[in-house]
């Protein structure tokens, strides 16, 4: 398993425009995606738990309910990663069967653009909601209900991997871009020595 870590330098991501305006930090900018970003997931929380009440026939919840995660799973790693915290990460196999898992981060200059109610949304509901999975697992369990196992580890694992994902593309990403400027910077040092070598004239001493 290859990872690859990349900053958006060239351009932004998302389609936004590249403006100087710094928004207030507890302004949030992106509504829709902070609202979704939570929608699906807690719905999905909701409907198994109010299921028995709300209807009695098991399939139309199943249904119902792994509608309500995939949807989760799309929006979360496609759209509000992006837009709330800067962050993507995505996983490609390559014509050798390898198995590679790409992270990006939104380039330094940028990431003023991410206010702290955005990021505290993001970063509660991504580690909030998968607890809530583990619970439903070990009580599907430990009641014998053996027709919601499916269902509930589904729900873990779909929740669990856009975790594991963003952690690791913020934990590898910072980690990425402070090799990357230690590297700028030793490239800049070494210019500088040879400009000093060779003198005004370009002859080297």
């Amino acid at each position: 398993c290859v990872l690859c870590f990349q900053d958006s330098l060239d351009a932004p991501l998302f389609g936004e425009d590249d403006d100087n305006i710094s928004p207030k930090k507890s302004r949030i900018r992106h509504p829709v995606a902070s609202f979704f970003h939570l929608f699906f997931r807690t719905s999905a929380i909701l409907v198994y738990l109010l299921c028995e009440i709300l209807s009695g026939r098991f399939v139309a919840s199943m249904v119902t309910i792994i509608l309500l995660l995939s949807c989760d799973f799309w929006t979360v790693k496609n759209v509000s990663g992006r837009l709330l915290v800067g962050l993507r990460w995505w996983n490609q196999v390559d014509e050798d069967g390898k198995s590679h898992w790409m992270f990006e981060s939104r380039r330094v200059s940028r990431k003023s653009l991410n206010t702290s109610a955005e990021s505290q949304i993001f970063w509660l509901g991504l580690i909030v909601c998968p607890v809530f999975w583990v619970v439903f697992v070990f009580s599907t369990i430990f009641s014998f209900s053996i027709k919601w196992l499916a269902v509930v580890i589904l729900g873990l694992v779909l929740q669990w991997a856009n975790l594991y994902g963003y952690v690791r593309c913020k934990v590898g990403g910072q980690a990425s871009l402070r090799s990357m400027a230690k590297n700028y910077i030793s490239v800049q040092i070494l210019k500088k020595v040879e400009l000093k070598q060779r003198g005004p004239a370009g002859v080297v001493f």
